[in-house]
């Protein structure tokens, strides 16, 4: 067995279910420990959600003026969901017809044993190389993510420290291993409109005034409104509504209010203000007496064909003579709070076909493949 696939599965062991990280990071920072980087561990959060976050460092022979690179991920997965319905022990790492079984094996598991282990065998290989590597491990991406990456941003943030380049290890290969990488995010906003009637008995509509015959013509004109084009690496922003809850569950009473639950996916080509104020419009011009309430879950980031774009690509096509492609599809991640403070933000990582799913699984024929891309990113970019 290879040094990642017995990391993989001692850390697909851990029950590490948000925001537990049951072990995970102190793995990690022994095994960083021993080959020269300074770790730090910080817990935050309510005491009902205590988030375990991973912070390391070792600084290469140029020191602060050399180049930084940061592995960044989570040890956080989600739920299990049924057991009954898993064919082997989600936290029992096991191995079928080529494939390696187990909650956290796609995402991300895998991709975290491939970080460390590339960076013990380049440092092997490179006692002295110039750039400086770095590692940001959170145990808060799966769940509300108000107490992990955003808040060691924010810490990097005030005590200066520079980065890069971050490659975060989340599944972006779609049919193949390194088929696709993300270069970026769409941003995600969420809103909870409340359009205000007038309840009434059902057999004497002039005495009151429904929501949902008002809000039709609104609604038809949200979805079909174009509210941008998009650009070279973002689908154009997409309006979606999720959830439409009115009346009190009997037959005979119109209701009094319609809530309404939407998300827009934006582009960089729309700001989120912008995106409120012609929704609002929009309600304002069919007459509604409404409210909304909005959350921004993040905004859209992106990173241009550069540096780290570069030396991902040349590793990916070595290790699998694939030509990747870059690509912003998919939902949110702890990019967005990366982006602020580190110039190239790259996701790279296995398979996504089963994150999430039953019987999560990996290729093990992939698992050395994606650690030496991580290894050969770091010879380009900091040896």
């Amino acid at each position: 067995m290879s040094a990642t696939l017995e990391l993989t599965e001692t850390l697909i062991a851990c029950q590490s279910v948000t925001p537990a990280d049951s072990g995970c990071q102190d793995l990690i920072a022994k095994r960083l420990r021993a080959i020269g980087f300074h770790t730090e561990s910080v817990v935050s959060g309510p005491e009902n959600f205590q988030v375990t976050n991973l912070w390391a460092i070792k600084k290469g022979k140029a020191g602060d003026e050399g180049k930084v690179l940061m592995f960044a991920g989570h040890t956080d997965v989600v739920s299990t969901g049924p057991l009954e319905k898993w064919t082997s022990n989600p936290f029992k790492p096991t191995i079928r017809d080529g494939k390696l079984y187990g909650r956290g094996a796609a995402d991300m598991k895998t991709s975290l044993a491939g970080f460390v282990v590339a960076t013990e065998e380049f440092i092997t290989a490179h006692p002295d190389h110039n750039g400086s590597i770095a590692f940001l491990i959170t145990s808060d991406e799966e769940g509300p993510a108000n107490d992990g990456t955003v808040i060691m941003c924010e810490r990097l943030q005030k005590h200066r420290q520079r980065l890069d380049y971050c490659v975060i290890g989340e599944p972006t290969s779609v049919y193949q291993l390194g088929d696709m990488i993300k270069n970026g995010r769409r941003g995600s906003l969420s809103g909870r409109v409340k359009i205000k009637g007038i309840q009434a008995h059902i057999a004497y509509p002039h005495l009151g005034k429904n929501p949902i015959h008002l809000s039709a013509p609104a609604i038809t004109a949200l979805v079909e409104t174009e509210w941008d084009n998009g650009n070279e690496y973002f689908q154009p922003t997409s309006f979606q509504i999720s959830n439409v809850h009115a009346g009190t569950g009997t037959n005979n009473v119109i209701p009094g209010e319609l809530v309404i639950d939407c998300n827009f996916r934006f582009s960089t080509e729309s700001k989120p203000e912008q995106l409120r104020e012609r929704l609002e419009t929009i309600l304002k011009n069919a007459g509604l007496d409404f409210d909304v309430k909005w959350v921004l879950g993040g905004s859209p980031f992106i990173t241009g064909d550069g540096a780290l774009a570069g030396a991902l690509r040349k590793a990916i096509k070595e290790e699998t003579q694939v030509d990747t492609e870059l690509s912003t599809t998919g939902g949110t991640s702890d990019g967005r709070f990366i982006a602020k403070i580190c110039k190239e933000v790259m996701e790279f990582g296995p398979l996504n076909a089963t994150s999430h799913k039953i019987d999560e699984c990996v290729i093990v024929d992939d698992v050395e493949p994606l650690k030496n891309i991580y290894r050969k990113t770091l010879e380009q970019l900091i040896a």
